[in-house]
């Protein structure tokens, strides 16, 4: 059988069997031919690499990008687009960690009557933190906009309390900067475990702005806790506040 296939191969390439020149030429035709079937489908996904980033679609662009650099390693297309592609993964980067705090929040818009519409967005603390030695628990920061009760910022807390009599200080910072000093009040009610920021305009400017809000607040147990709220996905087209 090996006799066979040999003389057949030979059969349809007589010169190539018989002269080691020729069979050299047959090879690199057949490379040649290989590396250009390779670059046209490099082409083709270069294409699409360079729709997405004119779409600023990172994410896909850098699917496309590793594809080429990985697949089609070797190619004109990959060669071209290789000096960049550091600066589409940054890009792809920061859109999924944009996505992801963009899934941190949650919007609720309830009818009241016929006063008008309820709205609120809301947003869990990044790490969950003891109060009052029971463990740690999620602190919520709710911003709340009623026909009737009108604006508020506060936050929640799942147990223990706040401690804020006749009215407190939160310290407030801005990714990692200085904090400031935001005045703050604890209803007389046992009814929810909320404190309420009182210059909540400022606090939902902060929270538009910023990538991370760092509120410090007293506790009933003693002495204060700190809770990181990931701001930077907020819709602020979901609150009628400047």
């Amino acid at each position: 059988m090996k006799h066979l296939i040999l003389a057949v191969a030979c059969a349809v390439s007589l010169a190539a069997c018989s002269d080691p020149e020729a069979e050299r030429q047959a090879q690199q035709a057949a490379e040649a031919a290989a590396q250009a079937q390779k670059e046209a489908k490099a082409d083709d996904v270069a294409k699409q690499y360079d729709t997405a980033v004119a779409a600023k679609d990172w994410e896909r662009a850098r699917m496309h990008g590793g594809s080429l650099l990985d697949i089609y390693k070797g190619t004109a297309a990959a060669a071209r687009i290789e000096p960049g592609f550091a600066d589409v993964k940054a890009q792809s980067d920061q859109a999924r960690n944009l996505r992801r705090m963009q899934g941190l929040w949650q919007y609720n818009q309830i009818p009241v009557g016929t006063k008008g519409t309820q709205r609120s967005a809301s947003i869990y603390g990044k790490e969950r933190v003891d109060v009052d030695g029971s463990g740690p628990k999620p602190v919520q920061l709710v911003f709340r906009d009623h026909p009737q009760w009108k604006q508020h910022a506060y936050l929640v807390l799942q147990a223990g309390d706040f401690r804020c009599p006749g009215g407190c200080r939160v310290q407030v910072s801005v990714d990692g900067g200085k904090p400031r000093a935001m005045a703050a009040w604890r209803p007389d009610t046992d009814e929810a475990i909320a404190m309420f920021i009182t210059d909540h305009a400022a606090l939902w400017k902060l929270a538009r702005q910023a990538q991370a809000v760092s509120i410090e607040f007293p506790v009933k147990a003693g002495g204060t806790r700190t809770v990181v709220f990931e701001t930077g996905g907020v819709d602020a087209s979901q609150m009628p506040w400047k």
